[in-house]
């Protein structure tokens, strides 16, 4: 455990933001599968545009670099896409 004071504080300010950044990283998670699971239904474009809303807004808010964001992205639409191309 940390004595100095301007530590104590950094790993106070540290948790916080590692429980909502996990918070972040599951709802990225959960609309993914979502969207996945909505491919070939009525709400496959609203479940999908979430998706990528929500992975947009988890690399603007620095939960997850911008390049891992483009990744995501580009692997959930090629998921999407080989999905239609199947049926």
């Amino acid at each position: 455990m940390a004595n100095i004071k301007s530590q104590i504080k950094r790993n106070l300010q540290n948790e916080k933001r590692r429980v909502r950044n996990k918070g972040v990283r599951a709802e990225i998670r959960t609309r993914t599968k979502n969207a996945v699971a909505a491919v070939g239904t009525d709400d496959e474009v609203q479940a999908l545009r979430t998706a990528i809303k929500r992975i947009d807004k988890s690399a603007a808010a620095g939960v997850i670099h911008k390049n891992q964001a483009a990744n995501r992205k580009s692997r959930l639409m090629r998921r999407v896409n080989a999905m239609h191309a199947s049926d």
